[in-house]
């Protein structure tokens, strides 16, 4: 036997389920199922940063030719997207956008993942096309309320912890909890998102916000103010206080504080709604069955996680950046809560206060559908990530 026999190359990965069951399919010939798969992916579109900033509302989608008689327009799935790179951003489509697109050479082919191991080249002609469009209409489905993975993101550590703390949010927006790569969504949707949401428009407002998130203060300070009253009766007299002692006591240290008569019944009513959710939580599988909420600052760590990401996303923030975020987004959750179930009750507590409304709507229902899975679902990073 040669010394200088070469080992064999180690097989290729798929890096998330789509990649998987492309590859799968691919190898079984049965192209039918890689339209079923591409109809329910996430797929991106790559762009210079500077010409989309441009154009902001135009989409480039130029073929390229890779060989002597072969042009085609190239698409990558989330799994084989690139390391990010400051200069080149991503526009998110689906089969449907890619299906409807003006292609007026019907010699070009249609590209996924070119270049990588799980390569996928499909005639785009009109009667291809027409397929595509009849998969998607067969799968369409709203992007949230999935849970995904990649298997190359972070699954262990102070990083992997603290993007399991903004799961929930991961999980509404159907988007991988562990990465923290070159996309969140597409580019162009999250510059929308954080300027109408967030009033987010450059590196600063990022900043800000992203700040205001780690420091607690961008939910309103009378929850945790509520909360903590109760938390203090209970220590000074070893047992959880009645309602109605924990309302008067709140109101009353509320109006000691300088509180005017609004703000003092404001604070009384906001006792009533925490018992009122706090009695729903239990009876959904929130809380256990004398379980409470002590804080709701886990809503501004999660959302912490989700702005370092979108930051990056944006190109507000560097890798380096986002992830030294993450990782102190999880430790100020680590500190504050006891498990993953506290965290997430403190969560859902702080969602719905600000948004809900005692409607018990879509707010209210993403909190219930994101504690389900991520206390169940078998790769879910709350199964296997310790809190302590």
């Amino acid at each position: 036997m040669s010394l200088h026999h070469p080992f064999p190359a180690a097989p290729w990965i798929p890096p998330s389920e789509t990649e998987q069951a492309l590859h799968e399919a691919a190898l079984r010939g049965d192209v039918t199922e890689q339209i079923r798969v591409l109809a329910e992916a996430e797929l991106f579109i790559a762009a210079p940063k500077a010409e989309v900033d441009a154009q902001l509302d135009t989409v480039y989608w130029r073929p390229r030719q890779v060989a002597k008689d072969l042009s085609v327009r190239p698409v990558l799935t989330r799994g084989m997207l690139p390391p990010w790179h400051p200069d080149w951003v991503f526009h998110q489509v689906n089969l449907r956008w890619i299906a409807e697109f003006r292609w007026s050479d019907p010699r070009v082919l249609l590209a996924v993942n070119d270049g990588t191991p799980g390569r996928l080249l499909l005639p785009a002609t009109p009667e291809h096309r027409a397929w595509w469009l009849r998969a998607y209409a067969e799968k369409e489905r709203g992007p949230g309320n999935r849970f995904t993975a990649l298997r190359h993101g972070p699954l262990h550590g102070p990083l992997a912890f603290g993007l399991a703390c903004g799961a929930h949010l991961a999980f509404g927006n159907g988007v991988p909890w562990n990465d923290v790569g070159s996309v969140y969504t597409g580019y162009t949707d999250e510059l929308e998102m954080l300027r109408d949401s967030w009033g987010v428009t450059d590196r600063a407002g990022w900043r800000e916000q992203l700040d205001a998130l780690l420091d607690g203060r961008n939910s309103p300070p009378e929850p945790d103010f509520a909360l903590r009253v109760r938390e203090e009766l209970r220590i000074g007299r070893g047992t959880v206080p009645s309602p109605d002692e924990w309302r008067e006591t709140a109101a009353g240290h509320a109006q000691d504080l300088g509180a005017g008569p609004a703000s003092v019944r404001h604070v009384e009513e906001l006792v009533r709604r925490i018992l009122r959710y706090e009695a729903r939580f239990r009876a959904d599988g929130l809380l256990p069955p004398e379980g409470r909420v002590r804080k709701t600052v886990a809503y501004d760590y999660g959302r912490a996680v989700n702005m370092a990401r979108w930051g990056l996303s944006t190109r507000f923030c560097t890798p380096h950046e986002a992830e030294q975020a993450v990782v102190h987004a999880g430790a100020l959750s680590r500190a504050a809560y006891g498990s993953w179930e506290d965290f997430s009750a403190g969560y859902a507590l702080g969602r719905v206060l600000r948004f809900d409304g005692e409607e018990y709507g879509s707010w209210y229902e993403g909190n219930v559908a994101g504690h389900r899975v991520l206390t169940a679902h078998e790769g879910s990073p709350w199964r296997h990530l310790p809190w302590r």
